[in-house]
């Protein structure tokens, strides 16, 4: 999947395709149908860098609400040609979730997409979740034949469907078919339960990793033959090290952690790492100076799970280093260093926006700790990283870093975040919110009456306003 293409902060198309609250607010002043222009924009052409962890389908769900738009464009999209030559789920994921908030809502035109997508589309097993969260008993019953017959009556169609139902993530619409009195219908769906819960025993039973009675050396030989098939054990290695490693091991697990091969290396210092063993911290920096990525990777790695003193006093040296060692110092210092600390934290998140841009993976740790560490000069970069960061989850980490070190938060950022598509994020604005702004009091309202939202916003909500509240 290729990065999607972010539309200015300033715009109402950027806006929207960052979640922003702010973008929910433009386009309802905006021109209905320039805002449902750049409403279907970003659900037919979903704008997350990380789908999988970042939030839109409510936030589009509701905008959709407001803006009374049709679903004909959704439609489709979901009923292109291309959708049986793109078949990743990122492709319809983002419209099917909408879809099933709409139907959730009570959109009638949206469950019956959903219904005709799951007996027909590509990524049908999605809008099948979707359903089962949603529809009927009947709805879902009618459904059993056309998904069925995806899978052939032959052995290999059968394991098909025994894998597709053992790893099903909503277990209900297979409930309702393995009760169907039809032969080709319950009697099937519920051999291929069958066979799902005999793998699961299976795979449970499978041994893997070490065995009792496992030697030193037999556990660095194991982290170091999974590293040659790719596989990462430096963790599991390091647990297995410390249940069969004595004091008079240590000697072979500090060559191991210096001279040792890329796996077994890599084992070591976590093994290390983890026992704070006193010799632990030279050994990462001569890692990192070291010719090897893959064991400096390793060695940072190792470094980032200590939490002693002498990680954060180590830290204080390496944070001015220019590599990942560096990062990771930084890092250390924002989670775990003291008030001494905060200008040094704040150092690393100015040269963190100045030469990575606001998108960079290493200033979620460095925006918390400014929070932390409540650093009241860093809210100037912080609100430059709101408004420019096209990650929502980095957004919300902002959030609340500005409602411990700005001033202004609770008349600001924080009144759009109660539109916010993350949910966390319109939890620290319920909380920070200045009720007197006429918005944020019918917004709380109608936070605390939605049946879609969170519970631990609607918590914020009443704890912030009253059991009282008017709904």
């Amino acid at each position: 999947m290729f990065d999607p293409v972010i539309a200015p902060s300033g715009t109402l198309l950027g806006l929207l395709q960052r979640g922003r609250g702010d973008g929910t607010l433009h386009a309802l002043a905006a021109p209905r149908a320039e805002a449902l222009a750049a409403l279907n924009h970003c659900v037919l052409d979903d704008p997350r860098h990380d789908w999988q962890v970042e939030n839109r389908s409510l936030y589009y769900a509701r905008l959709y609400l407001d803006l009374h738009g049709g679903l004909d464009e959704i439609e489709a999209h979901l009923f292109d040609a291309e959708d049986h030559l793109d078949t990743e789920e990122s492709r319809t994921g983002l419209a099917l979730a909408v879809l099933g908030h709409l139907a959730s809502y009570g959109r009638q035109d949206a469950l019956l997409l959903l219904r005709r997508y799951a007996a027909t589309g590509v990524n049908w097993a999605w809008a099948l979740d979707e359903l089962a969260l949603r529809d009927d008993d009947a709805g879902l019953r009618a459904l059993a034949l056309p998904v069925l017959a995806r899978f052939p009556a032959d052995a290999e169609g059968d394991a098909e469907l025994a894998r597709t139902v053992r790893d099903a993530f909503e277990p209900r619409p297979w409930r309702l078919w393995a009760e169907d009195g039809r032969e080709t219908v319950g009697a099937r769906v519920r051999a291929a339960q069958e066979q799902g819960s005999f793998d699961r025993w299976q795979r449970q039973m499978r041994p893997a990793g070490p065995r009792p009675g496992w030697s030193v050396k037999a556990v660095l030989d194991w982290a170091q033959e999974g590293y040659e098939r790719g596989a990462v054990l430096y963790g599991p290695a390091a647990r297995c090290l410390t249940a069969v490693a004595g004091p008079e091991d240590r000697p072979e697990i500090l060559a191991a952690a210096r001279y040792g091969a890329a796996g077994a290396r890599g084992a070591a210092l976590h093994h290390l790492a983890e026992s704070r063993d006193p010799a632990v911290l030279d050994l990462v920096e001569a890692a990192a100076d070291g010719d090897s990525r893959e064991v400096a990777d390793a060695a940072v790695a190792a470094y980032r799970r200590m939490c002693g003193d002498d990680a954060v006093a180590r830290a204080r040296a390496w944070i001015r280093r220019t590599d990942a060692l560096g990062t990771a110092a930084a890092e250390v210092l924002a989670c775990r260093g003291t008030a001494q600390d905060a200008t040094l934290v704040l150092g690393a998140l100015r040269d963190t926006v100045r030469s990575a841009g606001p998108d960079a993976p290493e200033l979620a740790c460095l925006v918390d700790g400014t929070g932390r560490l409540d650093v009241a000069c860093a809210a100037p970069v912080l609100r430059h990283v709101y408004r420019e960061t096209t990650s929502s989850q980095l957004r919300g980490r902002v959030a609340r870093a500005l409602a411990a070190t700005d001033p202004t938060f609770a008349t600001g950022f924080a009144v759009e975040c109660l539109w916010d598509c993350e949910e966390t994020t319109r939890e620290v604005a319920a909380q920070h919110a200045e009720t007197g702004d006429v918005r944020v009091a019918e917004r709380l309202r109608r936070l605390a009456a939605d049946p879609a939202e969170e519970v631990e916003v609607q918590t914020a909500v009443r704890n912030r306003i009253g059991p009282d509240l008017q709904v």
